[in-house]
């Protein structure tokens, strides 16, 4: 692409980019002639860009809402990103972080060339089971999670625990409802799952060279001895995924760096020691080459064998749900404010096909076909539907982030950004120039609204943003006090 078409953000910066030297004699071994026009990509500023997540609505529809010509476009100045039919460059300008859309999960903010790895999953939405060993802080999963439709299951697992919770904070923000999040090391997984699933993303911890113009620290801490001790780490990583993964099954490696010693020589060395698996695509992506950070990504396939269908050694079998009447609770809830087809598909006449887990106050559903959490360190242990108080059932921020305006009795839609022609069906609150009654409902303030007495689900237009409450003429606010702007 020619300059000329880079985003604005893509121009070039004036400044120098202080590389190690042994980074820059390896590049030019690396690249050769393409080593000059890859150090003038150095001197640019990082592009970025974003996800749209059909978790929250329609994908084409949702694509073609922020369409060049549309309501949207003067809002957030969008080009495609070659490899991910959801993914868009954005103008600096935009400020898409500050939106309520981002509120509402109606995208992720996610650097373009990490939105390659996932593709060559090759996730569908079938019932599958998929593992993101490396997950947070979620960009990978929750892009994984968009492609299988709610259906199947995702295990997400971060080792580090602060990293961890902003995982979990990710997939509830994405709305997805078919997801377990786990703080566990791999080898504790390996012994628990052995040849589980049937996809597995290994976004392995990384030197972190392909980020260097984003993330000048990164920069700092390089060294040689960091690459090796990378590398060593990464072949251990791989060890452990390959036991999980069930014959047929497909593995994608990746890193965002650039060294040959963390890329093709650890799958090089994965693949001679297992014949089993074949090596179906590998990629670099380089900053002088497409409009993206640095990033590599390679694709492996089990070979299945005969009699290699079964669904893989879950230690502890699988995860049991509540009896139905321990749920009643919720019932109650969900007969009161959800409509009786709504996409959850739940229903009291449905208990039988869901798993409900209580931890603690809160009530949690699970994927079906969940394995067993006993031994394993959990985060979240599926969507979390509320808590049970005495007498009644206050439903979850993640409840409301997962259904759409179609699937309650009463939702109130905010304007924020577009007319009531394409906000469809629905009550649609317009006392206040556009975007100040959600800004004011982001802020934790109540507000007067008609209707019926109840919970309405709050949305940012027509994507769900959270609870309100009506009470005689009064929307009292249950927007999360952790997420409320100053």
């Amino acid at each position: 692409m020619e300059l000329g078409n880079i985003p604005k953000q893509g121009r070039f910066k004036s400044e120098s980019c202080p590389l190690p030297e042994a980074f820059k004699a390896r590049m030019k071994r690396l690249l050769g002639a393409e080593f000059d026009a890859f150090m003038d990509s150095c001197l640019r500023e990082s592009l970025q860009a974003l996800r749209l997540n059909p978790l929250k609505y329609e994908k084409k529809k949702l694509i073609d809402l922020f369409g060049q010509g549309t309501e949207l476009a003067s809002f957030f100045h969008l080009k495609r990103v070659d490899w991910e039919e959801c993914g868009f460059y954005f103008e600096r300008e935009d400020e898409p972080g500050r939106s309520a859309y981002h509120d509402a999960g109606v995208y992720y903010i996610q650097e373009p060339s990490a939105q390659f790895p996932v593709n060559l999953l090759e996730v569908s939405p079938d019932d599958q089971r998929i593992l993101d060993l490396c997950a947070a802080p979620g960009g990978k999963s929750t892009q994984i999670a968009a492609k299988m439709e709610g259906k199947g299951i995702l295990i997400a697992n971060e080792i580090h625990p602060a990293r961890a919770g902003i995982l979990s904070g990710n997939i509830e923000r994405m709305g997805v409802r078919n997801a377990v999040v786990l703080n566990e090391t791999p080898k504790h997984l390996a012994e628990c799952f052995s040849g589980c699933f049937d996809r597995i993303l290994v976004d392995a911890p990384c030197s972190g060279e392909g980020m260097f113009r984003k993330n000048p620290e990164a920069i700092a801490q390089w060294s040689v001895e960091n690459v090796r001790l990378c590398a060593e780490r990464q072949k251990e990583i791989l060890e452990y995924a390959e036991g999980m993964l069930k014959p047929g099954g497909r593995l994608v490696y990746s890193t965002c760096t650039f060294s040959e010693e963390e890329n093709e020589e650890v799958i090089e060395a994965f693949l001679k020691k297992h014949p089993d698996y074949e090596l179906k695509e590998q990629r670099r992506l380089y900053p002088h080459r497409e409009m993206c950070e640095g990033h590599f990504a390679a694709a492996l396939e089990k070979k299945a064998y005969s009699g290699s269908e079964g669904t893989g050694f879950v230690k502890n079998g699988l995860q049991r749900s509540l009896p139905r009447k321990e749920v009643m609770d919720f019932y109650g809830f969900a007969k009161e404010a959800l409509k009786e087809d709504n996409s959850l598909k739940l229903w009291d006449g449905e208990a039988k096909e869901h798993v409900f887990l209580r931890f603690g106050d809160n009530l949690y559903l699970a994927p079906e076909g969940t394995p067993s959490l006993k031994g394993i360190r959990v985060m979240r242990p599926g969507l979390q539907l509320g808590t049970g108080l005495k007498n009644r059932f206050v439903p979850s921020h993640a409840l409301a982030l997962a259904l759409r305006p179609e699937d309650v009795n009463r939702a109130l839609k905010l304007k924020t950004y577009l007319t009531g022609e394409l906000l469809g069906d629905g009550a649609v609150c317009t006392t206040a120039e556009p975007g100040r009654m959600t800004e004011d409902y982001l802020k934790g303030l109540t507000f007067p609204a008609g209707g019926e007495n109840g919970w309405h689900l709050i949305c940012a237009d027509c994507f769900s943003l959270g609870w309100g409450k009506l009470s005689n003429g009064i929307m009292k606010n249950h927007y999360p006090r952790g997420l409320r702007r100053q």
